[in-house]
């Protein structure tokens, strides 16, 4: 009972998709001990949603050897299985076959699934993946394959997926036309793979409608060209990426998040931070930043900040906030300049004039 708690927890994963949406699917499985509940995709086609008439408890005889079947719900983590085991009731909607050492993905392994809704095949060896595995999954929206060793995206994915949870392979090139047909997805997790700015190519994501995108701990050295001008949050943390050009987010108008942590940033070119006037919150800690970079008062929408462990020496009176009254629309709820060589005893009080309170900002405590 305890694994079927981790595998919840796995399942919600808030952390990763912090985006609100407009409703929710529950998926009740044992008198509320076990809830799933899952996002529905912004846009995405309700008719590939759960029948939730299918979804009423039934009880099945079908059971693999060593696992753990309850409702719908077949766990399978952690028992040395070499390949998908047989004998799954065809009624599953969740399978957990994590923590195995599964190496390859065969023709008719999911053959029946067709009410399967989510699969955790994380942490496996798995290298090969025939081009029909996924074909009787049609309702599948959730694959979360990360921690194996693919060199490549699986081929023809469920139309069905909203979302995709791929970090930590091995794969280092997104071909155009891999996510041909994904209508409804709208959220993926790449990060973690050896993947270059010219491993993207032109036309990748064409497409895709996605409000989530992870390439954290890759090797980029920039932002990447194309992706899906719908996203809301866009996430390239630890990255090699050195400056932010001028036309670099022209496309991603709709960012409320964007994280750029832990890369080499040294330069943010002035009204690079125009073009996104919904953004909300804007992480740029742990780079190579000698000053505030411009632009921020004129961000409206703009909450959070995180500028520490940069190389500031200075903070001006207007580096945050707007000369004048009623042009900033949202007051600042946390800047953090900490671990930063500025004199902040030099810092005027007024430059924190459209922060909500003192304890919002975090300040000093420089190390060399």
């Amino acid at each position: 009972m305890r694994s079927l708690w981790l595998l919840t927890a796995l399942l919600t994963l808030s952390q990763a998709l912090p985006f609100e949406q407009k409703g929710f699917w529950d998926f009740t499985l044992d008198d509320g001990m076990l809830m799933m509940n899952d996002e529905e995709a912004s846009g995405a086609d309700t008719s590939g949603a759960p029948d939730l008439d299918s979804l009423t408890p039934t009880f099945s005889a079908m059971c693999p050897f060593g696992c753990h079947c309850h409702l719908r719900v077949v766990q399978c983590s952690d028992l040395g299985l070499k390949t998908v085991p047989k004998e799954i009731s065809p009624d599953t909607t969740l399978l957990d076959l994590q923590n195995n050492d599964i190496s390859e993905l065969r023709k008719d392994d999911f053959k029946g699934l067709q009410h399967l809704y989510a699969l955790v095949l994380v942490n496996n060896k798995i290298s090969k993946i025939h081009e029909k595995a996924f074909s009787p999954l049609r309702k599948l929206q959730k694959l979360y394959i990360s921690k194996n060793h693919l060199v490549e995206i699986p081929p023809n994915l469920p139309s069905s997926l909203v979302e995709l949870r791929i970090h930590d392979n091995r794969i280092r090139k997104v071909p155009k036309g891999v996510f041909s047909g994904l209508r409804n997805m709208n959220c993926i997790e790449m990060g973690g793979n050896p993947l270059e700015n010219s491993g993207f190519e032109p036309g990748a994501f064409d497409g895709l409608k996605l409000n989530y995108l992870r390439i954290s701990e890759a090797k980029l050295t920039g932002i990447p060209k194309d992706l899906p001008e719908t996203l809301n949050e866009l996430h390239l943390d630890h990255n090699k990426i050195q400056a932010i050009e001028l036309e670099d987010l022209l496309r991603y108008s709709k960012l409320y998040r964007l994280g750029l942590g832990h890369n080499q940033i040294r330069m943010i070119e002035n009204g690079s931070l125009s073009f996104l006037p919904t953004l909300r919150e804007l992480h740029l800690d742990n780079n190579k930043l000698s000053r505030v970079p411009a632009g921020l008062p004129d961000l409206k929408l703009l909450q959070v900040v995180y500028l520490h462990s940069n190389n500031i020496t200075k903070v001006g009176v207007n580096d945050f906030c707007p000369v004048g009254f009623g042009v900033k629309r949202a007051y600042y709820n946390g800047i953090s300049l900490f671990n930063n060589p500025v004199p902040y005893w030099e810092v005027q009080p007024a430059t924190f004039r459209c922060v909500t309170d003192r304890l919002a900002i975090q300040f000093g405590n420089y190390k060399k």
